[in-house]
């Protein structure tokens, strides 16, 4: 049995289970901390099944009398930090609760005019006034808090730095100027002289330096190293607005958390892995010296995963450690059984060049990239494969479908496309589409 681990010290990396791992950190110590004792599995098995999970130790998943599950959440997706999947989630359970979906407007293609500062402007008048809302934007909290009804519950994911910053540049390389001008696209090369490469305010130069930072309407050129208050400060507005900060690292156990938090059931967070490389496109392990050099460039980013890493083991033992790891156990358990029942006896993540249904097809960002997806087994129709499709339907495609369904209900045309009265221009480059 694999048990939670404390939050691991700056510039290291626990060996973590779970769909994202930290790549192992090569040449450093890892967390040698005792695992904490969980009670014994239940037997028989059947008092411990959702949801009379964990009787007898354990708070019950319902609340007594029970609380309804809240329907108004904003999710602020950051960049490569498992947020596709955290999106598709929201997205199934508003479809479920004919929830009114957020959406970008066509001239901001399938986010709200990221990078620009976020606006009300930038959403769809047939997606508005909004329950959910989890597509890219740079936050700026009294545009959000002007769109979103009161009493919606913000929320967003951070990664750890070192394997944030990894992926990002894989994912970003034939897009962002700093990375290009690498010589054979070495990430070591990039980390040995960032400044070298970097230019602060070309096109996409946030994903180049302090992306979690910029994500959430920081100043990604600023460093803890110069100025401590301003990472304090910037720490101090996140904590203000979002009710959960998730780790990425941890991602079942945060889905227990973001559930506790909403009153949701089991069933309302399980998942299907969205937006993964293949193992080609990765690293498997990131030496111990790459990790101090992204983490060090990027100091704001692992300034705040540090703090709200560690804000994320409070709110766990809050909770009850052994509890949230036996309500993560039971989710890992019906994610497996779900996966199984959708895609086959032996589900498996695979090339988008073998997937035959086109709605699962995952966007490519580049050749050298391989984005992985799942495909639904042939012959099987009814309502039981739509939801497996939609599981496991990438972020360009669901955006497109949901627009069209709440177009359709709120008795707006298809086409032509609704123009508001000063649209917001596109991005002088387009931004690449499955990011």
């Amino acid at each position: 049995m694999q048990h939670l681990k404390p939050p691991h010290p700056p510039g290291g990396a626990a060996q973590l289970d779970g769909p994202w791992p930290i790549p192992t950190i090569l040449g450093e110590k890892q967390d040698q901390a005792a695992p904490f004792s969980l009670p014994p599995p239940c037997t028989p098995p059947e008092p411990c099944r959702y949801p009379k999970l964990f009787p007898q130790s354990c708070p019950p998943l319902q609340d007594s009398p029970p609380r309804p599950k809240h329907m108004t959440v904003a999710f602020l997706k950051t960049h490569k930090t498992a947020g596709t999947t955290v999106q598709n989630i929201l997205f199934r359970f508003a479809e479920r609760h004919n929830l009114t979906v957020a959406l970008p407007h066509p001239s901001c293609e399938h986010q709200f005019c990221y990078p620009r500062n976020f606006s009300a402007h930038f959403v769809h008048p047939a997606t508005r006034p909004p329950h959910v809302l989890a597509s890219h934007l740079r936050f700026d909290r009294s545009e959000l808090q002007r769109l979103m009804p009161p009493g919606t519950v913000y929320v967003t994911i951070l990664r750890e730095p070192a394997a944030m910053f990894e992926s990002l540049f894989s994912y970003y390389n034939q897009y962002c100027p700093a990375f290009r001008r690498v010589p054979n696209a070495s990430l070591e090369a990039f980390l040995s002289a960032p400044e070298a490469y970097y230019r602060a305010g070309e096109h996409f130069a946030m994903f180049a330096h302090n992306t979690l930072a910029y994500d959430l309407g920081g100043d990604n050129e600023r460093s803890p190293r110069d100025d401590a208050a301003y990472l304090a400060g910037l720490i101090r507005q996140v904590e203000e607005v979002f009710s959960l900060v998730m780790i990425a690292e941890y991602f079942d156990e945060s889905l227990v958390l973001l559930r506790r938090l909403l009153a949701w059931d089991l069933d309302d967070v399980l998942y299907a892995r969205l937006n993964a490389r293949a193992a080609s496109s990765r690293l498997a392990a990131i030496p111990a010296a790459l990790a101090r050099a992204a983490r060090a460039w990027n100091a704001l980013d692992a300034g705040l995963y540090d703090h709200f890493n560690a804000t994320f083991w409070r709110r766990v033992a809050l909770a009850g450690r052994a509890c949230v790891e036996r309500e993560a156990r039971e989710l890992r358990e019906a994610r497996e059984r779900l996966l199984r029942r959708c895609f086959g006896e032996e589900p498996v993540l695979r090339p988008a060049a073998q997937i035959r249904t086109k709605q699962l097809q995952p966007w490519q960002p580049s050749r050298k990239v391989d984005i992985m997806g799942y495909d639904l087994p042939s012959g099987r129709a009814g309502p039981a494969t739509e939801a497996c499709l939609k599981l496991a339907m990438p972020e360009v495609q669901y955006s497109s479908y949901l627009l069209r369904k709440q177009k359709r209900r709120g008795g707006v045309r298809p086409r032509p496309e609704p123009v508001l009265d000063n649209p917001p221009p596109r991005p002088i480059r387009a931004l690449p589409r499955g990011h």
